[in-house]
């Protein structure tokens, strides 16, 4: 018996569906227990019929629906509820369904603040574009999939490493339990700590991480936070090195962005890192900004426009 997937991609750079593809031959193993039933990246699937004169739109019905990308715009939230409605388990795909991802940078701004930066020049005053009835409206913020409808498996990355893509619709397909990596970056890096309090400041990552050699394995090297240089590693899920399990930031000398989103689903990437900073004696006014620290996980209220101050 073969379990009707279908798969959607909202706000989104399409990576996530190239995450599907980078499975490589054991997408031949998904095709023999997993029908996808509707797939804009794999098939030519109309949302109001093939010939565009349907009135509402239509998905068919399937056991699985895997959706990627944020929330953005009207368009999405039918697109998204429309999902949910025809599908028995909902799988958010990737941190921008997950947790906003880098578009959940906008929720910095409202939406006029948005389009006035991105549409007015130095050689204009023109006010924000304004768009045709064709462009769906943009919503107030960039929203997470569990912002409007329930979600059943979360399966965070930018993107998802091919390995835990094949794990989950493997075990969705199967009925098997799916086991993710639910523990930090920071338990599974290889790299040598020499102990707290010894770090005081914070640079920007302008200069590559010390080491002796190119070839120098990877547990001689110090750890790229404790050489000054902000490293997410600590409030940031693992998964991104798959199932050989060492980061693939890391791996390149470089420090972890934080692309899993937090360890835990609910939890808040600036704020923990902040308090990991300073709980091990480490200023945190060298940091340039924060805002970075949620540039994967701003949705769920976490980046939101700055209050106008009242005038008297």
């Amino acid at each position: 018996m073969t379990v009707k997937v279908a798969q959607e991609w909202l706000n989104s750079c399409s990576g996530c569906e190239i995450a599907i593809v980078d499975m490589g031959e054991r997408l031949l193993d998904i095709l023999a227990v997993a029908d996808f039933v509707h797939s804009p990246v794999l098939m030519d699937h109309k949302y109001l019929g093939q010939l565009g004169n349907g009135k509402h739109i239509h998905i068919p019905e399937a056991d699985v629906g895997i959706v990627s990308g944020g929330v953005r715009n009207e368009e999405h939230v039918e697109v998204l509820e429309e999902m949910r409605r025809k599908c028995k388990i909902i799988v958010a795909h990737g941190t921008c369904a997950t947790h906003g991802g880098i578009p959940a940078l906008a929720n910095s701004y409202t939406s006029e603040e948005m389009l006035q930066r991105v549409y007015s020049t130095e050689t204009t005053d023109a006010p924000a574009a304004s768009f045709d009835e064709d462009v769906p409206p943009l919503l107030d913020a960039c929203y997470a999939l569990d912002e409007k409808v329930k979600v059943d498996v979360y399966l965070p990355g930018c993107p998802p490493h091919p390995d835990h893509v094949f794990e989950a619709l493997t075990a969705l397909a199967t009925g098997s339990p799916l086991n993710l990596p639910g523990r930090s970056v920071c338990d599974h890096c290889p790299t040598v700590r020499e102990g707290k309090g010894q770090l005081k400041t914070l640079r920007r990552f302008l200069q590559s991480p010390h080491y002796k050699a190119p070839d120098e394995p990877l547990d001689k090297m110090r750890c790229i936070l404790e050489q000054g240089m902000l490293c997410m590693g600590p409030v940031t899920r693992a998964g991104c090195g798959g199932s050989k399990i060492v980061p693939r930031c890391i791996t390149a000398r470089v420090p972890c962005r934080g692309c899993y989103g937090p360890v835990k689903q609910n939890g808040n990437q600036r704020l923990d890192m902040l308090n990991a900073l300073a709980s091990n004696g480490i200023d945190i006014s060298s940091l340039p900004e924060t805002v970075s620290l949620l540039r994967f996980s701003g949705a769920h209220h976490q980046l939101r426009p700055p209050r106008k101050k009242q005038e008297a």
